[in-house]
């Protein structure tokens, strides 16, 4: 561990003590509350040195500890060694969330601060409530971290730029349209916009300020008749604006959104969702202004593909699964052949192989090539300082996505580069199973995610196994690897159920890990789609959108039924004729090879 975390966290802890607060609670958000955060908002990273997506860090004078999830156990107890954090386990049986433990560890009367534009209004709503009723207060005027964060990052620069029309499916007036119609429904006379996907989606614009989500930082003010966007000066060119201009958007400096709500006329009804706003804004809007709490419409709106977006997307599918051929064919015979590859090679090889596609625009996440034991580890990262060689034996697992003009990408597969062992075949067999059931799924209109996922599960209930993680994601339209509204995931109490609506993308992707020994894990992205109606109404189902083979060689056929060796046949017939007439030679070859049909 660098003496640079512990140089910081004795800063943090001498700015709490000036503060007079007792504790400091760093979560890994930003003022749009995303998934994935520009580099001047990663603060928990910063002072802690965990490099994971998820986790919430607590310092207080005399203790530190970080929350985080079991995609992440292994890695945050490497990276937080040596620190003083305590790695805390989250949705572990019988151990305390973060707020539950400040409660029981802080004493009646102190105080606890968090940067009023790394919570949510909702959140601080909760955190607020809880905290009292412990006679605990809560401060959100204290930003600790920024006051020692001497070198933090500026506001990102990339330059913003149009989807092009070819590729919009839309124009901004018709999404503006559509908006304030539901403005109008709500009862609403303006609506603030802080989700950096939802306001990318609805003005047509695409920006660089978030490793790999073409997202851009801005507020979204909108009127019966005006729009403003509120943006970092110089990130839109002169031609740009006037071409926002003429479809009636207006350009403000990023930081002048908080004028702008402050000067609300008294009689505004304001639409704003509680989830997707930093509480520091919500601070700044007048008390006479009526606030009406609901989730954005347009994220909804976003969800449900159009057919031009699904016809796009088909065919950026067809682009990727050529690429991934290429790439893990050469992956597969270099290994088999003695060559030495590790890891690192995997993602170099995969990506280059994408880039030579038409109107790729970069990787949709950072790829997760596991080897063996590292694949036990759902989110492990191979770096320069901790890889694995790979072997020609057992199992690789390569979760990979792309950006491109006309769809996201996100895709796992898990290849046996040599020999497997029974157990090894047995897992990978299960994890499919799941895969299969779930794609097979038809459900009733109006079920959800949640209703959903145990239909995945399943086969590996059967064998007293399971994951940690869900089971699938939302996806956008090139945009966000990860979308809201919808999942698939384990119901959770007061987790809401956001039906399936034909039009929906999500991933299916069930896994299995051993660990020290090998993980599993096989993901697909699927449409939702009509699936046939009866005198108990519409049902849905999925039409499975990704096109690259699984791999026959790790399968244990006799774990697999009729009907789920019918179904994995018949993708890979339709793998063979989606990929095969963009393949030749020795590439072409090993497609057919890896769809050929099951025998018996």
């Amino acid at each position: 561990m660098s003496s640079t975390v512990l140089q910081r966290l004795a800063a943090l802890r001498a700015a709490l003590s000036a503060s007079g607060a007792a504790a400091c609670i760093v979560p890994t958000a930003d003022p749009h509350l995303s998934e994935y955060l520009p580099a001047r908002w990663q603060a928990r990273e910063w002072l802690s040195g965990f490099t994971g997506s998820a986790g919430t860090l607590i310092v207080g004078a005399d203790h530190a500890e970080l929350w985080t999830d079991s995609r992440y156990f292994e890695q945050a107890g490497r990276e937080l060694d040596g620190s003083g954090i305590a790695l805390m386990r989250l949705r572990v049986a019988h151990a305390a969330e973060h707020i539950d433990w400040l409660c029981d560890h802080l004493p009646a009367g102190a105080t606890v601060a968090v940067a009023g534009d790394s919570i949510s209004v909702a959140g601080a709503r909760t955190l607020s409530a809880r905290l009292g009723e412990k006679g605990l207060q809560l401060r959100l005027d204290l930003d600790l971290p920024a006051q020692i964060w001497s070198d933090r990052p500026p506001l990102p620069a990339a330059p913003i730029r149009p989807h092009p029309s070819a590729y919009a499916c839309a124009s901004r007036n018709e999404r503006l349209t559509a908006l304030r119609a539901s403005m109008h429904e709500a009862g609403a006379t303006h609506h603030l916009i802080s989700s950096l996907d939802d306001i990318a989606w609805l003005t047509l614009l695409r920006g660089g300020d978030v490793e790999y989500n073409p997202v851009f930082v801005a507020h979204l003010l909108l009127s019966d008749v005006t729009a403003t966007l509120f943006v970092p000066a110089g990130k839109i060119d002169g031609s740009l604006a006037a071409e926002l201009a003429a479809d009636g958007i207006a350009l403000a400096d990023y930081a002048s959104v908080t004028a702008a709500l402050a000067g609300l006329p008294a009689a505004a009804h304001l639409l704003a969702d509680p989830v997707r706003i930093a509480a520091a804004l919500g601070e700044v809007i007048p008390a006479t202004v009526r606030r009406i709490e609901h989730a954005n419409p347009s994220t909804a709106c976003k969800a449900r593909k159009s057919v031009g977006e699904l016809d796009h997307w088909r065919e950026v599918m067809r682009r990727d699964g050529a690429a991934l051929v290429r790439g893990f064919r050469r992956i597969d015979e270099r290994v088999r052949d003695g060559e030495r590859l590790t890891e690192l090679d995997v993602d170099d090889i995969v990506t280059g192989e994408r880039a030579l596609q038409p109107d790729f625009a970069g990787p949709s996440f950072a790829t997760i090539a596991g080897y063996a034991a590292n694949a036990a580890l759902p989110h492990y990262r191979a770096t320069p300082a901790h890889h694995a060689a790979l072997e020609a034996r057992g199992l690789l697992l390569v979760d990979s996505g792309g950006q491109y003009l006309g769809g996201t990408t996100d895709i796992t597969r898990v290849w046996a580069l040599g020999p497997t062992t029974t157990e090894e075949r047995a897992d990978f067999t299960r994890v499919l199973k799941g895969l299969i059931a779930l794609s097979r799924a038809q459900f009733p209109a109006g079920a959800s995610g949640p209703q959903l996922d145990a239909l995945a599960r399943a086969p590996l209930w059967a064998a007293a196994a399971d994951y940690g993680h869900g089971t699938g994601h939302g996806v956008g339209y090139f945009l966000n690897v990860h979308e809201g509204p919808h999942g698939i995931r384990p119901p959770a109490p007061g987790g809401g159920l956001v039906p399936l609506e034909s039009g929906m993308i999500s991933s299916i992707e069930p896994g299995l890990y051993r660990s020290g020994r090998h993980g599993v894990r096989h993901e697909n992205l699927v449409a939702v789609r009509e699936a046939t109606g009866s005198e108990f109404g519409r049902f849905l189902g999925f039409e499975t959108l990704t096109l690259c083979p699984i791999d026959t060689r790790a399968l244990e056929p006799d774990l697999l039924d009729d009907i789920e060796r019918a179904w994995l046949d018949a993708y890979h017939a339709e793998v063979r004729a989606a990929l095969a007439p963009r393949l030749e030679g020795t590439d072409r070859a090993w497609l057919e090879a890896r769809c050929t049909p099951l025998a018996g």
